[in-house]
């Protein structure tokens, strides 16, 4: 009978314990999230504000230059005149204490671990270039209005180039999104 209690006791202090615990992230691998960004709804509003407020960046002579593409490029140790889209998400993830991603390829912003399954903000689309065979732009979900994402993306303009020139808010249909990533959520953290 004390056995039971026992076993009941351990049941219910689980229970119990599971209630209005602060989300730390506590199993994450170190530096996966950084110590102010204490839960995922937060680190996903500050990603989309900085993304957000990047719009309206704009290269110095449209062949990916200027002070702010290149430092979007230098988080990833590419040189003024590469492509940036990628590494514009590499370098909102670094500015708010991310140690990954940290890529210019955008094929790399997602491997099987990082897919998911809804477009969350601050998570990642791909958009597939039948021509190139691959994925080939990127860009941040800001916000989901019905069946269409709201986006941030670097190295694109107004016509939707994959080559722009700037940082613009987008506007895309579900079906035309190849590829959804989570690099904030702490159980893809750690993989």
């Amino acid at each position: 009978m004390a056995t039971v209690h026992f076993i009941l006791g351990i049941i219910c202090t689980a229970f119990i314990s599971r209630i209005d615990v602060p989300d730390r992230h506590l199993l994450a691998k170190s530096g996966s999230v950084r110590s102010s960004c204490m839960n995922e709804q937060n680190c996903r509003r500050r990603l989309v504000q900085l993304a957000v407020a990047e719009i309206g960046v704009r290269e110095k002579t449209n062949r990916n230059d200027g002070k702010r593409v290149e430092e979007y490029l230098s988080v990833v140790n590419l040189r003024k005149g590469q492509p940036y889209c990628s590494a514009f998400i590499s370098w909102l993830f670094a500015r708010e204490g991310f140690t990954k991603p940290r890529t210019g390829w955008s094929p790399d912003l997602f491997p099987q671990a990082r897919l998911a399954r809804s477009a969350l903000p601050a998570n990642i689309i791909g958009i597939y270039f039948p021509g190139m065979k691959r994925i080939a732009h990127t860009g941040m979900i800001e916000k989901m209005i019905g069946s269409w994402c709201q986006t941030v993306e670097a190295n694109t303009s107004l016509t939707g180039s994959r080559s722009g020139d700037g940082v613009y808010r987008k506007l895309r249909h579900l079906r035309t999104i190849y590829r959804i990533s989570d690099w904030v959520s702490p159980e893809r953290a750690g993989r």
